[in-house]
């Protein structure tokens, strides 16, 4: 008996094992990778990933962030807020230096070291809150404190924060 030929889906084209076949209607290959696409389409669409590529690596570039973040704050941000955060960053440095001393040269009296840092830390801590309170963008969330209540409770509470501070280094 003769081995049975796998028969293709179109009985009207004859089939070739080897070779590809092209008739007017279909085309039938056998044996052969599938076709590469061609080099227009290949450059189109290189050209569209290495746009969108791009656009990511300078969307990602940390320093086009930073940039854009500082203008955004220099343009949006009132100057009252501003000085606010200036006063903020002082306080980071100071906590950072009372820090740095503490472990460089040491923490004799250390009450007086936990003091410090807990009015630094304390008073950073009420200016945030004063931030909070008079940022424009917040008007929605304090509309019964005015600013001028907001900076009285700040100023009331570095008064009682500072006393208890005092207190505590004897």
């Amino acid at each position: 008996m003769a081995p049975k030929r796998p028969t293709t889906s179109t009985p009207s084209t004859p089939s070739k094992p080897s070779s590809s076949t092209t008739s007017s209607s279909t085309t039938t290959t056998t044996s052969t990778p599938n076709p590469q696409p061609s080099k227009s389409a290949l450059t189109t669409s290189s050209s569209s990933s290495s746009s969108s590529s791009s656009t990511q690596s300078s969307s990602n570039n940390p320093q086009v962030i930073l940039q854009q973040l500082w203008t955004s704050y220099q343009r949006r941000t009132p100057q009252r807020v501003k000085l606010i955060d200036v006063f903020m960053g002082f306080l980071v440095v100071v906590g950072v230096l009372q820090f740095a001393y503490c472990v460089l040269v040491g923490n004799y009296p250390f009450n007086a070291f936990l003091s410090g840092f807990s009015a630094t830390v304390g008073q950073f801590v009420l200016t945030a809150s004063l931030r909070i309170q008079t940022n424009p963008e917040n008007k929605d969330e304090f509309k019964t404190v005015s600013h001028e209540r907001a900076f009285a409770d700040f100023v009331l509470g570095s008064l009682i924060l500072h006393f208890f501070c005092v207190n505590f280094i004897n």
